[in-house]
């Protein structure tokens, strides 16, 4: 426990650092594209980390919520905490985030606090985290496409696509099925069976919001894609009146 302050402290100046780092290579991106480049950059990094603690060291968290902490969990949970406790700061510093992201980042850092301290649950708190941050990449990459004015276009709608069905089938869906377990595990202690009922909570209340953009959006693109058939439509008709009358 000594080396878990040690660890979020390295974390936590890493990804400041990072952050520096990028804003003295693109000071004209402004800060939040610099912010959003680290964010990404964790997004891949703890991605890669936790599905090693979870699908290749262990244990599993379906089976094993509750057990004690191992060491590559906890070092996964610190690099995690150094980044929250980074983009936290970031947010409270140039805002710009809502209620609920803000009440998600208090949420994860509390979480990943509690299972630190009391030295259990960091099995599923990594599954946790590996189901919230593999989609975040898709999220920044949507961001980067708007500002590079590349959005609309096959790319931006593969990239939503793509995060709606992760998110619906491993946030909601999978995550359903480890929240089941946490709750029915003798050994997850109540304050972390509460701490996962705000962070599905949390889940569903994205999940409506996303729900609805996917909806405006599909929406959209049949409207888009109407008109254009009804457009394509004309197009031959006056071709083959002009075709007619050249005869």
């Amino acid at each position: 426990m000594a080396a878990v302050p040690l660890e979020v402290a390295c974390s936590l100046a890493g990804w400041s650092g990072l952050y520096v780092l990028l804003c003295r290579l693109w000071p004209r991106r402004g800060p939040e594209w610099n912010c959003r480049l680290v964010t990404l950059t964790h997004g891949v990094a703890i991605v890669t980390l936790t599905a090693y603690v979870i699908f290749v060291d262990g244990p599993w968290p379906l089976t094993h919520a509750g057990s004690e902490n191992t060491p590559r969990q906890t070092s996964a949970l610190c690099v995690c905490l150094g980044y929250f406790l980074f983009d936290a700061s970031w947010c409270v510093r140039f805002g710009g985030e809502s209620a609920v992201m803000l009440g998600h980042h208090a949420a994860s850092i509390a979480g990943i606090l509690l299972a630190l301290a009391t030295g259990a649950s960091a099995c599923e708190t990594c599954a946790v985290i590996f189901g919230s941050e593999l989609t975040n990449p898709l999220l920044q990459a949507r961001w980067f496409l708007r500002r590079l004015g590349r959005y609309d276009s096959l790319l931006g709608d593969a990239v939503d696509l793509l995060f709606i069905v992760l998110f619906a089938g491993v946030r909601v869906g999978v995550g359903g099925a480890l929240f089941y377990c946490e709750l029915t595990s003798p050994r997850t202690s109540a304050v972390m069976k509460l701490g996962g009922v705000v962070m599905y909570g949390l889940a569903w209340v994205f999940m409506v919001d996303i729900a609805r953009f996917g909806y405006k959006k599909s929406h959209m693109r049949y409207r888009q894609w109407r008109e254009k058939r009804k457009e394509s439509r004309v197009d031959r008709r006056l071709a083959d009146e002009t075709k007619r009358q050249n005869e």
